[in-house]
């Protein structure tokens, strides 16, 4: 097991695993019981899964797809999309899965990070921070699959959640999602100095050096990785595949 994560965070829509750029436009992958298949083969640590459009659809999780999801994994699983609910949370958990992310519900009920860690523990919940750049180049955060502007500042919205219960934060740069351009050490270095979570940066990851640069000088504790994971290279055709260990334990 690698000393700092580093997990593939896998987005689905429908019954299919896709890969969006900057949250808009996406690409087919393929199906996610093949694609699990082929982690538990590369001896992944940890997956998450990320409804993109449950939120959006008003619909709760896909609990049919989550399940063949979580009988097939061999490794923990982390979900996230539509939970906007301790009831919604606990039928994920009893699927399988050991951690809740929340991104839009907390905006609107605050206190659903708080019922879930009751019951669960902070462990157990993740509050992903979706961020963008403003006209003025100010970090703001979005929730919606990227479609609603909160105008907060993550730094602030970070405290609030980690008061709330939450055990860690997923942060994304939706300017970089998808995009190759590296990890936003900027963005994630003032995060990582505002709370005292566990930061997984997202968002951009195009080498094994850049993940040690997001660690090492940015101060995320963990890293999760979507393009680098699922295609051959950038504006090449889809391969599942991870980064070689022996050199990310030496990077990170």
């Amino acid at each position: 097991m690698l000393q700092t994560r580093v997990i593939p965070c896998l987005q689905l829509r429908g019954e299919s695993l896709v890969k969006t750029i900057q949250f808009n436009k996406f690409g087919y992958i393929g199906d996610p019981i093949n694609t699990v298949k082929i982690f538990n083969d590369l001896y992944v640590d940890e997956l998450a899964f990320m409804d993109i459009t449950a939120t959006v659809e008003k619909r709760e999780p896909n609990y049919k797809i989550l399940s063949e999801i979580a009988d097939e994994c061999f490794m923990p699983l982390s979900y996230g999309g539509g939970i906007d609910s301790l009831q919604k949370a606990e039928n994920v958990f009893k699927i399988g899965f050991e951690k809740m992310i929340l991104n839009s519900a907390p905006f609107y009920n605050l206190s659903v990070i708080t019922d879930i860690a009751k019951i669960y523990g902070s462990q157990a919940v993740a509050v992903a921070v979706d961020v963008k750049k403003n006209f003025w180049g100010k970090y703001e955060v979005y929730s919606n699959s990227g479609k609603v502007n909160q105008k907060r500042d993550p730094k602030d919205w970070v405290k609030m959640v980690e008061d709330a219960g939450a055990g860690e934060i997923l942060l994304t740069s939706i300017d970089r999602e998808g995009t190759w351009k590296g990890f936003d050490n900027v963005l994630i270095k003032q995060v990582a100095e505002a709370t005292q979570l566990p930061v997984i940066a997202n968002g951009g990851a195009n080498s094994i050096e850049n993940i040690s640069s997001a660690v090492k000088d940015a101060g995320a504790s963990a890293v999760a990785l979507g393009s680098l994971v699922l295609y051959q290279g950038k504006d090449l055709g889809v391969l599942v595949n991870f980064p070689d260990r022996e050199k990310l334990e030496k990077s990170i």
